[in-house]
Parts: structure tokens; sequence; C-alpha cells
């Protein structure tokens, strides 16, 4: 049975990352303010056990400082600077430029006067295997965000490229919906059908544009289709022609004015 088409949620990713530093307060904050349906986050594990939201393995890209996030603690992360390295990023409050921990964006959504899912993508590989899953676990289980109603209702998704991290999430909590990202097709998936635990396929952008039928293959198996980055107007009235069910964008209030919700 294929899915049944509905509205496209659209998905600020690491934030309203376009304009504002990626994975800061700010740039979640812009992307809630611009009415985002859903928040995109990286996670990785500090030296002490703490989900932070960073993108890379090391720190150098997005802060001033340098080193791998696993060997550092979250008191060194926290001396960091991560927004200045945006150019023309004004910062009105320091601690909006600081580290993010996942708690903290957690709370934020859980806060926000409107309905917004968080999806968070676990990476890897990483010197903490499934230390980085079961601290996501835990870290949900707090919340009691575990068991929602239904999968469709959950007010969290997992997202990562390694199919181990997605099969250690759905051991600890089958009810949460989970993203299997993909830069390519593997030779297993082309037919369109999703490992059983897997309700969606999150597709980059050059992917779908070089085999759109893959869309159309996913969905007559029941799956839904996410597509990774598109902000060019172009990309996303592409995208929203095949019937994509999710569009994750750095600038996710241009793929709103597209879809008339600006």
């Amino acid at each position: 049975m294929g899915v049944v088409p509905g509205p496209v949620q659209v998905v600020a990713h690491r934030g309203s990352s376009g304009a504002f530093p990626e994975h800061t307060l700010l740039a979640f904050q812009a992307a809630l303010d611009e009415g985002a349906d859903a928040l995109e986050c990286d996670v990785r594990l500090t030296r002490d056990r703490v989900l932070v939201c960073v993108h890379d393995r090391k720190v150098n890209r997005t802060s001033d400082g340098r080193g791998v996030v696993s060997t550092l603690e979250l008191a060194d992360l926290a001396d960091l600077d991560f927004a200045s390295w945006k150019s023309g990023t004004e910062e009105p409050d320091r601690d909006a430029g600081r580290v993010l921990t996942l708690e903290r964006l957690l709370q934020l959504v859980l806060d926000h006067d409107r309905t917004v899912q968080l999806q968070i993508e676990t990476k890897h590989p990483t010197r903490y295997g499934a230390l980085v899953e079961y601290a996501l676990v835990d870290l949900l289980d707090r919340y009691g965000l575990l068991a929602p109603p239904s999968p469709a209702q959950s007010r969290v998704s997992v997202l990562s490229y390694a199919a181990t991290s997605l099969r250690r999430v759905h051991a600890l909590a089958p009810q949460l919906p989970l993203v299997l990202n993909m830069d390519r097709v593997p030779v297993r998936l082309r037919s369109g059908r999703l490992p059983p635990q897997v309700s969606a396929a999150g597709l980059a952008l050059r992917l779908v544009q070089a085999q759109p039928d893959y869309v159309e293959r996913v969905h007559a198996h029941g799956g839904r289709v996410h597509v990774f980055t598109a902000d060019q107007p172009g990309d996303i009235d592409y995208l929203l022609e095949l019937g994509v069910d999710a569009i994750i964008s750095n600038r996710p209030g241009r793929v709103l004015s597209r879809l008339g919700r600006a």
C-alpha cells in the first residue's frame, strides 16, 4: 500500500542556518519564528556524556576553538563561541551563541506555543558507539517522549546514516519513528522497500535529482521521503512536484513561502 499524500513538512536544517549560525539558539528560535514544522539537529556525546548539537567531529569549523567533541567536556565547550564565525551575525545574547545541549533544544521545542517536531540525527562512527543511543533514549524518557500515541504524533524522530544506530533506537524505543539517511541507494534498498523498523528515507537532494523515480518506489512500499537540503526556489518547486513528504532546508522561511504559508 502506498502512502497517502499529506501536507509537506517543512524542516529547519540545523535551525534557520542559512541566516544564523547553525545549531545555536539563535538559529532554532528563528526557525520557530518563521513557522517551521520541525527542527533538525545533529548530536554528539561529550567526554562527560552530555549530548550536544554539533555536526562535525571537531569544533574547529563552527567555533573559535579546536578539538574533537568526544574528547571535550561540556564545560570546555561552554567556553567557546559558536556564533561569531558566521559573517554578519549579531549576538545580542552571549548565551544564544554558546554550545547547545540537546536537552536545552528539547525544552525550547516543548515550550513553544505550536506543536513542533524535533528530528535528531545521531552521528557515527564515534568512540562512544551505542552510548549515544542509550544517552538519547534516556533523555527522551525523562521527558516522557518514548511512547507517542502514534508515530505520526511523535514529538521526536531519530535520523541516522548508520542503520546500526536506528536498530539500537528501535530496540530501546520501538514506537519512535526512524529515518534512514542516504547519499546513495544501496542495492538492497533499490526496490524502495525500507528496513522494517524505518518509516522514512532521508535522501540527499542530488540523489533525488539523479533518481527521481525512487520517490515513487518508496511511496509504493508505504514509506515516506524526506529530502535534504533544498534552499533554492527551483529545487523546492521540483521536490513539491515530485510529492516528497518533507523538505529539509537551511532557509525554512523560503520553503514556507513557496507553499503559501509564510
